[in-house]
Order: C-alpha cells, then sequence, then structure tokens
C-alpha cells in the first residue's frame, strides 16, 4: 500500500469522526456538507483499495491475504452503510452515526496496515 495515502486516509476518517461529533453537540442532523465530507472519504478509501487489491492480484503475497481482502472490502462499505442509517431519519445523533462508522472504518484500514506489513 502506499504510505502517503494511508495516512491521508486516517486523518480524512479521524476529522470525519470529529466532525460528526462536533454535529451531534450542536445538536444538528447530518447535511448536504457531512454527506459531501462523506464521500470525499469514500474517494478515499476507494481508490486506496483499488491500489492494493490490484497489488496483492498482481502478485504480492501476504501471509493472510484473504483477511486483507475482507478488511478491504469492508473499509469501502462502512461510511456508505452508517451515512444510509443517520441520514434515514435525521436527528441530532445521525452525526454520531458516522462518527462510529469513521472509526470503525479507521480501524479497519489501521488493521489493513498491520497485515500489508505483515507480508512485506
Amino acid at each position: 500500500m502506499i504510505d502517503a495515502l494511508e495516512i491521508v486516509v486516517l486523518v480524512a476518517t479521524g476529522a470525519l469522526a470529529v466532525f460528526g461529533v462536533v454535529l451531534t453537540i450542536l445538536n444538528r442532523p447530518p447535511d448536504r456538507t457531512m454527506r459531501l465530507a462523506v464521500g470525499a472519504v469514500e474517494a478515499l478509501l476507494v481508490l486506496q483499495a483499488a491500489i492494493a487489491a490490484v497489488r496483492v492480484f498482481s502478485g504480492v503475497t501476504l501471509p493472510e491475504s484473504t483477511t486483507f481482502l475482507i478488511y478491504l472490502v469492508v473499509s469501502v462499505c462502512v461510511l456508505p452503510i452508517a451515512t444510509q442509517f443517520a441520514t434515514a431519519e435525521p436527528t441530532r445523533w445521525g452525526g454520531t452515526v458516522i462518527a462510529v462508522g469513521a472509526i470503525a472504518t479507521l480501524v479497519a484500514v489501521v488493521r489493513l496496515q498491520g497485515l500489508w506489513l505483515a507480508g512485506a
């Protein structure tokens, strides 16, 4: 994986989690700005997943390649699902739902890094 992209993804997911908590504190439901922020983070995650998948399928050997690919899929799927839950019935807690999704995604990306480094 690309270290610089990974750092950008980690910072972006952390910032998204903070943004979700701030929206909750301000007693606001997720709005267009939140959806755009989730979209930007999701684009980074898709880029990271595409690069990693190409590398795995082109010959990089990992001790747990199946586990790595599962984490890769999870890292891309969590935020859209959390956003759907958060915006289906907008309440002040929608920001918290997205924050929890962002933290879960952050953990998945850290785990991806650990699995990648184990194969290096």
